[in-house]
C-alpha cells in the first residue's frame, strides 16, 4: 500500500510538553509506521492536496491514547457488581463484552491498552491481544497481564459456602481471580508461569482485603445485606506478600524483561513495592511524601485511577486528588489509568480530566496518557515505540475537534482516529467495524 501524508495545523508533541504548528506526518499502511515529519514553511497545504491524503488543519491533532489500567473482561459496576460479572457471566459473554468495549475504547481514541488482569478468565486476555493483533477485530494494541498474582486467598471472588478450595481457608466457591503464590520459590514459578501463558507484564497484589469473611460486604451478598454492626473500617487492606517475595517476583520478571505492576492501597505496600523495584504502582488510595520521593528516586510510574476513587473512594477523593498533585509535585513519574471497565469502556478520558483537576498541567496530562503510558506498558520491553511522533513509530494519530487547553471536555470530542496506519474514524464517524 501506498504511503500518505497527514497534514495539521496544531499538533500537541508529547516529548515537548508543547503544541506545535503546521507538521506533516507522512505514513506507511503496510508497515504501520511513521516514515517521516516535515514542518511546512506556512500553513498552507499542497495543491491540489493528493487524493489519499488526510487534511487535519483546524483540528488539534495528537499520539494515539495510552490508557494504562485497563480490565476488558469487565462491564461498569453501575451496571452489574463485580462478583456477579464473575459468578454468572458465561465465558462466550464476557468475551462478546470485551469486543464490543475495544471498538468503544478504539473509537474514543485510545490506541493502545494496558490490561492488568484477566478478571477470573484465565489467560483469554492474550487470546482476545492475539486476535487483535491479527486483525481479526478492532482494538487498541493490548499490553496484557493474564492472571494476577496473589497469596492465597488474598484475592478471590468470594462466598461463604464454597469449597475449601483457596489455600484451605473456605470461601472461594466461584472462578479463580489470580495465580496464588505462597513462598519465594513459588513467587519464581509463578512469573515464569505467567510469562509462559503469554503475559507483557506481570501484575501481583501487594496489599489487599484479605479479611473478607469476617464482615462480608453486600456485593459479595446481593441478596442479603451481610452483617449488621461491622466495624468502623470492617475490611481494610493489608500486606498479600513479604517483601522477599515481592523482590522475586520483581527479579524474575526482569530476566523475562516484563515490566511489573504492583496494587497498592497502603503506604507499607507501597515502600515494599518500591523496595523491590517495580515499574508501577497502581491506586496508592493512601501515599505519604516518603512514599513519592521514593517512587521519584527510582523512576516508578505512578498510575493513581482517579475514575475509579472518584466513584468508589468518594468519602476521601478529595484526599486522594491532592495527593496525587503532591506526588506530581515531587516529580513523580505520571501515567494515565483509570482501572476502565470498573466504568464504562469509551469514557477513558475521564482519567486525563481528573489528572487535570487535581492540578497537573493540561501538557502534563497529555503527555501521561501518550509517553508515561508507553514507559509504563514496559518502555522499549514493549517491542513497540508509540505515544509520541516520530519516524519509526507506530503511526496512531487522533485528532480532536477542541482545544484541551480551552475544554474542559475536549478528549471527549474525538473526530479522527488511526492505528497503525489505519483509519478507525474520520469526521466523526467509525470507518471499517461492522
Amino acid at each position: 500500500m501506498a504511503e500518505f501524508t497527514i497534514h495539521t495545523s496544531l499538533l500537541f508533541d508529547p516529548k515537548k510538553k508543547a503544541f506545535v504548528t503546521n507538521i506533516s506526518l507522512t505514513v506507511n499502511p503496510s508497515t504501520g509506521l511513521i516514515t517521516r515529519l516535515t514542518t511546512r514553511p506556512t500553513a498552507a497545504l499542497p495543491t491540489p492536496l493528493p487524493p489519499n491524503d488526510i487534511d487535519l488543519t483546524g483540528k488539534v491533532v495528537l499520539p494515539g491514547f495510552v490508557d494504562a489500567h485497563t480490565h476488558i473482561f469487565l462491564h461498569s459496576y453501575s451496571e452489574r457488581p463485580s462478583l456477579e460479572q464473575k459468578r454468572d457471566a458465561s465465558a462466550a459473554e464476557r468475551v462478546i463484552r470485551a469486543t464490543n468495549h475495544l471498538r468503544a475504547a478504539l473509537l474514543a481514541g485510545y490506541t493502545t491498552y494496558r490490561d492488568l488482569g484477566s478478571e477470573s478468565m484465565g489467560d483469554a486476555d492474550a487470546n482476545v491481544r492475539d486476535a487483535v493483533a491479527r486483525g481479526l477485530t478492532p482494538g487498541p494494541r493490548l499490553f496484557v497481564a493474564t492472571r494476577v498474582l496473589a497469596s492465597s486467598g488474598a484475592y478471590e471472588p468470594r462466598t461463604e459456602n464454597g469449597p475449601a478450595s483457596c489455600g484451605g481457608s473456605g470461601g472461594c466457591g466461584l472462578p479463580a481471580g489470580s495465580d496464588v503464590v505462597d513462598g519465594v520459590e513459588e513467587a519464581r514459578k509463578a512469573v515464569r508461569r505467567r510469562i509462559a501463558a503469554g503475559a507483557d507484564v506481570i501484575k501481583f497484589y501487594a496489599d489487599y482485603r484479605r479479611r473478607v469473611m469476617r464482615f462480608p460486604p453486600k456485593q459479595l451478598h446481593p441478596y442479603e445485606g451481610s452483617v449488621l454492626f461491622p466495624p468502623d473500617t470492617p475490611n481494610p487492606d493489608v500486606m498479600v506478600f513479604a517483601q522477599e517475595e515481592m523482590d522475586m517476583i520483581v527479579r524474575e520478571a526482569t530476566l523475562a524483561r516484563c515490566p511489573v505492576a504492583a496494587h497498592c492501597g497502603t503506604v507499607e505496600a507501597g515502600m515494599a513495592a518500591v523496595a523491590a523495584g517495580v515499574k508501577t504502582i497502581e491506586h496508592s488510595y493512601f501515599a505519604s511524601d516518603e512514599l513519592f520521593r521514593g517512587m521519584a528516586a527510582k523512576s516508578i510510574v505512578f498510575v493513581p485511577t482517579l475514575a475509579v476513587c472518584e466513584r468508589l473512594h468518594a468519602a476521601r477523593f478529595p484526599q486522594i486528588l491532592a495527593q496525587t498533585k503532591r506526588a506530581y509535585d515531587l516529580g513523580v513519574r505520571l501515567a494515565a489509568g483509570g482501572d476502565t471497565g470498573t466504568f464504562p469502556h469509551g469514557e477513558n478520558a475521564r482519567e486525563v480530566e481528573l489528572l487535570i483537576e487535581a492540578g497537573v498541567s493540561v501538557e502534563d496530562a497529555l503527555e501521561a496518557c501518550t509517553v508515561g503510558g508507553w514507559e509504563a506498558c514496559g518502555g522499549d520491553w514493549c517491542g513497540y515505540r508509540f505515544g509520541w511522533f516520530d519516524e519509526g513509530l507506530r503511526a496512531d494519530v487522533v485528532a480532536l475537534d477542541a482545544d484541551p487547553r480551552q475544554d474542559k471536555q475536549a478528549l471527549r470530542k474525538v473526530s479522527f482516529v488511526m492505528k497503525d496506519a489505519r483509519v478507525w474514524k474520520r469526521d466523526g464517524v467509525a470507518v471499517g467495524m461492522v
